[in-house]
């Protein structure tokens, strides 16, 4: 009778997904992840061809965290992006790692910005263009590249420990940016 195999695919991915939220991706090495989920380097070589394509797994993992998280961000602001801005910025603080594999790394045409922001299928930035009012399609890009701006400079002092607004100031910080974005639009 075969061995059955104790180092899955899931295993492994599972081990490597954890060391990425606590350590960040550098830490993702062949013998720190044999290391944490208790085997040698030989199960992980078996599985992947070679870190590169165990990372291609991993960022998919975690976009797909990250369009979870926007799923189940709570929803409450009448101005569109403000729910999408605070989610954005709580997914920094709460994900740091996660956040600078996604938001902060290099990333190859299939993966933009945008593309991550939006969600693979959910369309999240689209759903809030539409709940700008009178919005023409020749100014979405700008509006949403201006949005996404302030934004994304908001999360990224959030991960440095330099954002101390509460979240009532936040929502106040956005709303008023927001408003001003969207008028005349």
């Amino acid at each position: 009778m075969a061995r059955k195999e104790q180092v899955t695919k899931q295993v492994i991915l599972k081990g490597a997904f954890e060391l990425l939220r606590e350590q960040g991706i550098e830490s993702v090495t062949a013998r720190k992840l044999a290391s944490h989920i208790g085997c040698s380097t030989q199960p992980i070589f078996r599985v992947y061809e070679n870190m590169e394509s165990l990372r291609a797994d991993l960022f998919n993992l975690s976009r797909d965290y990250y369009d979870n998280y926007c799923l189940n961000h709570k929803k409450e602001s009448a101005v569109p992006f403000v729910d999408l801005g605070l989610c954005y910025i709580g997914f920094a603080k709460e994900e740091l790692n996660l956040f600078k594999l996604l938001f902060l790394s290099p990333h190859d045409e299939d993966n933009t910005m945008y593309d991550l922001i939006n969600g693979k299928e959910n369309g999240f930035v689209i759903k809030e263009l539409k709940r700008v009012h009178n919005l023409r399609m020749d100014r979405a890009q700008l509006l949403f590249m201006k949005i996404f701006i302030f934004i994304h400079g908001m999360a990224c002092m959030a991960t440095s420990g330099e954002f101390d607004l509460s979240r009532d100031e936040a929502v106040q910080l956005l709303t008023e940016i927001i408003e001003s974005f969207t008028k005349n639009q």
